[in-house]
């Protein structure tokens, strides 16, 4: 059995099971570098067999008397705090049910302290708490014993405002002397509110609001226990904080829960300031807070979606990953409709993780593009992908819509100018991130650090990068609308012909390359050799190639131009091409052979055929703007594409200078490997190369969020999580109403129409869909532009999540493939062989029995 005595790296490992809740959380946060006291905890098994009115028994307290003389401890003044195993967890908090004992001095009084906490167990407010949670008491009660802090002032902070429920908001309450007061509610302390800075990646202080302490806990005259008194006058209404106090206090509180979860829970800390620095005292999750959301959606749920978040960010995020990641998508969603004029509300939470994925708040979302625009619900979840169910609207009103076509026609006159100047923005804004890539690194920490700060910053400034990510759905959406309502039922399908073909976006601009790639190598018999050789080491290609050949120049150029991307790009921990080229390699081996005159044939005769049925059916006065609003549709989305490969650079420019903190900060004393940096978040690594955090610690929270990732991994990926239900249930996995449809057929979203038939080919990443053979219909989960490669490829394509814009989406319409996505369940009743007829016309994809050919 675990000993009885553990100090704060013990506590951290054995677990809240044996170190109770606030011990293991404080033995975390000791390991991780959060400024803890010093402490230890009696582990909750040895008070197993305990009941009120026993003593200590001997062996525990003689364990607890060793550990306070080899600690010097004897004659401090000791707080004494409850720890039970479910205690300060995310569904229990237990606040104020079970004992903490303060300024307790001496051995003998500490031995009554813990026979009282002990006893605390049993008490009637203690049982009827854990009935209610049904809750069992069978786990013991492990204590927590620190020397007292000499507090000049003390409080808690909140990090997200449990009141309102803005995570964009953190709350710090503060009083004079110790926390009790608060805790107890015998004085009303100070208050101070920081909000988000993204730009800055700071949280200023916004408001203050001096309270009346008229009384502050202090300890007893006699060194035994605390006492209340009455607070002098000049105290009572002075500012217990700074503003530079708050703010510096906000920071360490943040990166307590940040340490402890960086997927952005809330926690309720307890600190205190000894006149010199601050203390962490405890941290326990936020179990209740108010919803913050939009009136109209209080009473619906929140129906967090992957939807097209899935095809960039399949696997679970990483800390940094995430914490550029939210504030990435956040803007993205609101960028568009501000333009409109549309105030969005503050604070709003629109992207969060559930077990380490990225999901998006598809409620809010529908509402924002219905109340601003007055986008259909149903039409907003075709775009977003995904099977929850559309939102509870009211029906417009005349005047409704007079203001929806007036924000339209705001948005349109803001979004074109800059729609233009992207034009000129983008190849910019890309050639700085090129000039990054290929600057040498500085030579000193605090400089890399300042570097990649500098490198953060303009991506997060960079609103026209997410305006042009976020806002590419206006045009299609309303085309998409016009052409349904004069063809019904074939809307999804002449849209996406319609697109087939034209300029060409980046994406498809990279796949055409990998093409001329391909017809270089076929003409070449040494390149030829050397690409299907078994022993290729693809990184020393310029050293192998053939010296001078065609097409070792143009790989050269390709790299040069999409050397910034990856399979899966938005992860930073994934190598980027130009570091791993294997896959490209391999993909232009496996395009040998493909036409793409064909291709191009094959696009221009998708999109001429359905303009020509697009006209006919139109009325003569609706044809003009059908052409612009198509004109803006093809823009729209190759926008999207190319501000999605500048944002890729800039992470790419990040990946480069993070990994070259973490080379320089690896070992025994920092992190176990380089790759370990991408588990920190952006604040710990500016502390980490200013030296301000120790790189020990740094490098606990790295290990300890990587194993957190590998668990992660191996959770089922829900389609959509639930939250505010109305019978009150926590968060949990949606379930889609039954599918009426046979099992051996499968409804989605048509994106790119036309009819295929082929035998499928299931991959689950771009590496497996290599092994297609041509004309095979594509079947996976999702797909980022790692996969253009396949389209080339695919005789069509098929993706179980997804929506009109997903990536999926826009090329498959480009290449003029016939494409179906969001078909929900495909991957659990298809297999490699089977034989499909995928017709994109109607978004239905069917297994032909008997898997005939014909």
């Amino acid at each position: 059995m675990t000993a009885p005595v553990l100090d704060w790296a013990a506590a951290a490992d054995a677990g809240a099971r044996v170190a109770g809740g606030k011990g293991w959380q404080l033995g975390r946060m000791a390991q991780f570098g959060v400024p803890v006291p010093d402490g230890f905890v009696l582990a909750a098994h040895a008070s197993l067999n305990h009941r009120p009115g026993q003593d200590v028994p001997p062996d525990v307290a003689q364990a607890l008397r060793n550990a306070l003389h080899a600690r010097g401890w004897l004659d401090l003044p000791l707080a004494l705090r409850s720890s039970a195993p479910q205690e300060d967890s995310a569904d229990a908090s237990f606040a104020g049910i079970h004992l903490s004992c303060l300024q307790v001095r001496g051995p003998d009084a500490a031995l009554q302290a813990v026979k009282r906490i002990w006893d605390s167990l049993w008490t009637p407010q203690a049982q009827a708490y854990r009935q209610r949670l049904n809750i069992a008491a069978d786990g013991g009660m492990a204590v927590v014993v620190m020397p007292m802090i000499d507090a000049e002032s003390s409080g808690i902070a909140f990090t997200i405002d449990p009141a309102t429920g803005r995570h964009d908001e953190m709350l710090v309450h503060a009083n004079w002397g110790l926390g009790e007061s608060l805790v107890d509610g015998d004085a009303e302390g100070d208050e101070y509110r920081l909000r988000e800075d993204y730009r800055h990646q700071a949280w200023p202080l916004v408001e203050r609001r001096i309270g009346a302490k008229r009384h502050a806990t202090l300890p007893a005259t006699d060194g035994q226990g605390t006492q209340l008194i009455q607070t002098p006058a000049p105290r009572a209404t002075q500012a217990v904080l700074t503003a530079a106090q708050a703010e510096a206090l906000g920071e360490i509180v943040r990166d307590a829960a940040r340490a402890l979860d960086y997927a952005g829970a809330g926690y309720d800390v307890e600190w205190a300031w000894d006149g010199q620095r601050f203390w962490i005292l405890q941290a326990r999750p936020i179990t209740a807070s108010a919803r913050h959301t939009y009136p109209a959606l209080r009473s619906q749920p929140d129906y967090w979606s992957r939807g097209n978040t899935r095809e960039v960010l399949p696997q679970p995020m990483s800390a940094l990953e995430w914490d550029a990641g939210r504030v990435m998508a956040q803007r993205m969603l609101t960028r568009g409709f501000e333009l409109s004029g549309y105030a969005t509300l503050p604070g709003v939470r629109l992207a969060a993780l559930f077990q380490g994925r990225a999901y998006l708040n598809a409620s809010v979302i529908q509402w924002m593009g219905y109340d601003a625009l007055g986008v259909k619900p149903g039409d907003m979840n075709a775009l977003l992908g995904g099977p929850q169910p559309a939102i509870d609207v009211q029906p417009l009103t005349a005047a409704q819509r007079l203001r929806h076509g007036l924000r339209m026609v705001r948005y349109l006159r803001r979004a074109a100018p800059l729609r233009r100047q992207a034009a000129d923005d983008l190849p910019m804004l890309l050639a700085r991130a090129q000039e990054w890539l290929d600057a040498p690194l500085p030579d000193s920490n605090a400089q890399l650090g300042a570097r990649l700060r500098e490198q953060f910053q303009t991506v997060l400034a960079a609103d026209v990068l997410f305006f042009l990510q976020g806002s590419g759905g206006g045009a299609l959406s309303k085309l998409l609308e016009m052409v349904e309502k004069a063809l019904p039922g074939e809307g999804h399908a002449l849209t996406a012909a319609l697109m087939a073909g034209g300029e060409p976006s980046v994406t498809a601009a990279q796949g055409y390359a990998l093409m001329d790639l391909a017809r270089l190598a076929r003409q070449d018999a040494q390149v030829l050799a050397w690409l299907q050789s078994p022993d290729r080491d693809s990184e020393a290609w310029a050293e192998t190639l053939p010296d001078g050949s065609a097409f070792q120049q143009a790989f050269a150029q390709f790299l040069h131009r999409y050397g910034h991307r990856a399979v899966y790009e938005t992860y930073l921990r994934n190598p980027r091409w130009r570091e791993a080229p294997g896959y490209l390699l391999d993909s232009v081996l496996n395009l040998i052979g493909t036409d793409a005159a064909a291709l191009r044939a094959r696009q221009d005769a998708a999109a001429q055929d359905a303009w020509r049925r697009v006209r006919r059916a139109l009325p003569f006065w609706q044809r003009p703007l059908a052409a612009k609003l198509l004109g803006a549709s093809c823009i729209e989305g190759n926008q999207r594409e190319a501000a999605r490969s500048v944002l890729v650079a800039y992470l790419a420019v990040a990946r480069k200078s993070a990994l070259e903190l973490g080379r320089r900060n690896c070992g025994a004393s920092g992190l176990a490997a380089p790759e370990d940096i991408f588990h920190l978040n952006a604040a710990e690594i500016f502390a980490l190369a200013d030296g301000r955090m120790n790189a020990a610690a740094l490098g606990r929270r790295a290990a300890a969020r990587r194993a957190q990732l590998e668990a992660w991994a191996d959770l089922p990926d829900l389609d959509v999580i639930t939250e505010h239900a109305a019978d009150g249930a926590p968060a949990a996995a949606y379930q889609p109403p039954a599918c009426s449809s046979a099992l051996d057929s499968w409804r989605g979203t048509p994106v790119a129409g036309g009819r295929a038939r082929g035998r499928a080919f299931v991959a689950r990443t771009p590496d497996e869909g290599l092994a297609m053979p041509a004309g095979g219909i594509l079947v996976a989960a999702s797909s980022d532009p790692a996969w253009t490669p396949l389209f080339l490829r695919a005789g069509a394509v098929v993706m179980e999540a997804g929506g009109y814009l997903s990536h999926a989406a826009i090329v498959a319409r480009e290449f003029g493939i016939p494409a179906v996505v969001n078909a929900q369940g495909i991957l659990q009743g298809v297999v490699t062989g089977d034989m499909l007829d995928v017709d994109a016309a109607r978004g239905i994809v069917s297994r032909v029995p008997g898997n005939a050919q014909d």
